[in-house]
């Protein structure tokens, strides 16, 4: 199973665009707050999707014995 790292990568991206480029507030609220928050949940969100990904691939394995068949005609 592959860790879904695409959702957390754009809100990642989009928090970065509203922190450092974007520089207006809408009614008291600073969107570089918002976007800084952004950044901060979706890093958070990548590495809960990797730690996910890596534990689900760790499972054990049953080898199941080998068995040999006589192939006498």
């Amino acid at each position: 199973m592959t860790a879904d790292a695409g959702p957390p990568l754009v809100l990642v991206a989009i928090g970065l665009v509203l922190w450092l480029a974007v520089t207006a507030t809408v009614a008291g609220i600073s969107i570089q707050t918002i976007g800084m928050i952004l950044v901060i949940v979706g890093v958070i969100w990548l590495v809960i999707e990797l730690f996910q990904a890596r534990t689900m691939t760790r499972s054990t394995v049953a080898e199941e014995p080998v068995v040999y068949r006589d192939r006498r005609l």
